[in-house]
């Protein structure tokens, strides 16, 4: 079943004063039409390859392979990658209880790592507690020369001469990176392929915070068992009025943009997200990525906030309800009524709260979902609904093309490249300088 968006409690004419103008989303909704059609344009020319990846079906056997060649003997693999080459793998991986508060640690299989953060107790203390003779490491870097991964494998290899495991890292260690460029370096290639290790292509046309529909996302989602098929199903579900010729206000994704473009006019300048499923934790973090390193340039953009609930209904409501109305919300919900654990009658009867008894926790996290979005329409706060009927494979391809589409077609409404991240790569460049100048002081 599709996912579902409804805009009504984000517009003034269904909350009144505080939300969005009519006029104002008209506005949003010309300007992602003209986006709308640059973006069939790109599928026409074959220019913009992540619309080509939801139907694409040659490479999935390749993943599959790999996949099973890492979980073979395996107790542990490492995914050693940041930002883009991370969070949509992280995203996926939750469907198997990747990094689930206390289910996490009972996941069956290889137990998955992924290290996105550079941290050098972290990393230090795991690298001391890995069986390293049973666990594989997956070095993901697009260009190859992402410090942190470098270092990050600089370190694996070291770990494994120390353990006189060296031999065997052709075995242990697998890379993922695109080819060397004409003239150019691949640095993550340089330092492993002589070491006998293989490498996945990466696809050397989407870039990292778009690449959860390759390899980059799928590899660990089919490490941990999940259907890599469904998941492009979904996506070309999100597709398809893209590429239908659908009227603008009939693609979602497009009618998500404009309400974005639309809040943008109104000085709406944070956007939060809030999603009631610990297994979309981490979609609103890669979400976060995806918004802010595509849209946030030239002195436009909005800032991306995640958030879980209901837990954050108690860390940041107050401020949602009570603070500045400066704020779009997207709240995403499940369908989890009559699920989970059921409340006995005596027991709810004695913590005073009768009207517990026989309910599920999925009940009351459902009235939380749907409390959450119709206390901040009430308090004139603009919200949109995204409803995810049952959470699956298919359901989260669908939901990050959603995402992706949406992102893009509002970085062509309001005049930014949606792919590039000039700032970003000015810190990189900057830290390896100071880096080099410190070891010169040494």
């Amino acid at each position: 079943m599709a996912i579902r968006q409804n805009i009504d409690l984000a517009l003034e004419t269904g909350i009144g004063v505080g939300g969005l103008p009519q006029m104002a989303y008209e506005a949003g909704l010309a300007s992602v039409g003209t986006a709308l059609e640059r973006l069939r344009e790109d599928a026409r020319n074959k220019t913009l390859a992540l619309l080509s990846l939801p139907a694409e079906t040659a490479d999935l056997d390749a993943i599959d392979r790999e996949a099973a060649r890492l979980r073979e003997g395996a107790t542990d693999v490492v995914l050693l990658g940041t930002g883009g080459s991370s969070l949509g793998g992280q995203t996926l991986a939750q469907l198997a209880n990747y990094n689930l508060p206390g289910l996490g640690r009972f996941a069956e299989g290889p137990r998955v790592h992924f290290m996105d953060n550079l941290d050098p107790a972290t990393f230090g203390a795991l690298l001391g507690k890995l069986p390293l003779e049973t666990t594989r490491f997956v070095a993901i870097s697009k260009s190859g020369g992402t410090g942190e991964t470098l270092m990050q494998t600089i370190a694996v290899l070291s770990a494994l001469d120390a353990a006189g495991l060296r031999g065997r890292a052709a075995e242990l260690v697998s890379g993922l990176s695109e080819p060397v460029k004409p003239n150019g370096r691949n640095a993550l290639r340089a330092l492993l392929e002589p070491e006998g290790v293989r490498f996945l292509e990466h696809h050397t046309l989407v870039g990292g915070r778009y690449s959860v529909l390759t390899n980059v996302g799928l590899l660990p989602a089919a490490i941990l068992g999940l259907d890599i098929r469904a998941i492009r199903a979904g996506a070309a579900a999100s597709l398809a009025p893209v590429l239908d010729g659908s009227e603008v206000a009939d693609v979602p994704a497009a009618v998500g943009a404009a309400l974005n473009v639309a809040g943008a006019l109104e000085g709406r300048g944070i956007h939060v997200m809030m999603a009631y499923a610990d297994k979309l934790e981490r979609l609103t973090r890669w979400w976060v990525q995806l918004w802010a390193e595509s849209i946030g340039k030239d002195g436009r953009g909005s800032q991306p906030v995640a958030a879980i609930g209901p837990v954050d209904q108690h860390s940041q409501l107050q401020l949602y309800l009570a603070g500045p109305n400066d704020k779009l919300f997207t709240v995403i919900t499940t369908n989890t009524a009559g699920t989970g654990p059921v409340m006995d009658a005596a027991l709810a009867e004695r913590a005073g709260e009768p009207g517990f008894a026989g309910r599920t926790i999925g009940d009351l996290v459902a009235a939380q979902g749907r409390a959450t979005a119709d206390t901040l329409a009430k308090n004139r706060r603009p919200v949109r609904r995204i409803e995810v009927p049952v959470l699956s494979e298919r359901a989260i391809g669908e939901l990050m093309m959603h995402l992706m589409l949406e992102t893009i077609l509002a970085g062509y409404a309001i005049g930014v490249d949606p792919f590039d991240q000039p700032a970003v790569e000015e810190g990189k460049i900057l830290a390896k300088e100071y880096l080099a100048a410190s070891a010169g002081r040494a």
